[in-house]
């Protein structure tokens, strides 16, 4: 059995087709595990969603901030941005189940037989794998639960920006969510910072530090992949492994096989091209 893990998609469907051939996937014996960001700014978030959902146990995918936030429309959030691409899956006749399945998935997936863990932007460098799955399981709890409704229309925002283990209600939750899904820096004080997203060679001399390369940053022995960043070039940061390849932006997708004590990459290009944007 072979596991990949796999960077953004963003409704890149004939891309992930490609690279699905080029690693020769054998939904029979092989696992897929996707780094979020099924959906949106591609032209195909329906078909990839409904690929993924048709592979049953054999894919999972961590949930992003583009996920997260067709699942936000879903649920009659307003006054928030909505692309052609994800009108289309809302318009589709098996949008309930596909939404559904989709708050269905986790925001960290931990496997203890290979010593990693995938999540969409990273892990908090205050918290050790342990808590980073507990307080993923907050948010997920929440996600399933009757108030889902009530979490998607409290979870936008920047703030707080410092992490407290006595934060509580939106704010805490508000918070895990955004670790999880659109951490990439932070400052000489401990805080996120959302305000750029390009690759760290410049910032750094700004006081902004990438999350896995911060101070107390996590230590067992654990190897994490991680989207979100499609400026931030693909490849091995330590322990830490960053899979954007920014396919939607005109760049590439990415797999990397997880089971192998070696690196094993396997890249497609894209179709598209498009300039890169600075990502919320």
């Amino acid at each position: 059995m072979a596991i990949y893990a796999i960077g953004d998609v963003q409704g890149c469907y004939s891309e992930l087709c490609r690279l699905l051939e080029k690693i020769s996937f054998d939904p029979a014996a092989d696992r897929l595990w996707f780094c979020g960001d099924l959906v949106n700014r591609g032209p195909e978030s329906l078909q990839t969603l409904r690929l993924v959902k048709s592979l049953g146990e054999s894919a999972l995918t961590v949930l992003g901030n583009h996920d997260l936030h067709l699942l936000a429309l879903h649920h009659g959030v307003e006054k928030i941005r909505i692309s052609s691409d994800l009108k289309k899956v809302l318009k589709s006749p098996d949008r309930d189940e596909l939404m559904d399945w989709l708050q269905s998935q986790p925001l960290l997936h931990y496997d203890k037989q290979h010593k990693a863990a995938v999540v969409h932007a990273g892990i908090h460098p205050a918290w050790g794998m342990s808590k980073a799955r507990k307080l993923a399981g907050e948010v997920e709890a929440m996600l399933r639960g009757k108030d889902a409704q009530r979490f998607f229309s409290k979870m936008y925002g920047n703030k707080p920006r410092l992490w407290k283990d006595d934060l509580d209600g939106a704010k805490r939750l508000r918070f895990i969510t955004n670790v999880f899904t659109r951490m990439r820096y932070l400052n000489s004080d401990g805080k996120l910072d959302f305000t750029v997203n390009r690759s760290p060679r410049r910032y750094l001399r700004r006081g902004l530090t990438p999350w896995f390369l911060a101070s107390g940053r996590l230590r067992e022995d654990v190897r994490v992949m991680f989207g979100h960043w499609s400026t931030l070039p693909v490849g091995c940061y330590g322990r830490c492994f960053a899979l954007d390849g920014g396919c939607v932006w005109g760049g590439h997708l990415v797999a990397l096989r997880v089971d192998f004590d070696a690196e094993d990459w396997f890249f497609v290009d894209s179709h598209t091209k498009k300039p890169i944007k600075t990502a919320k």
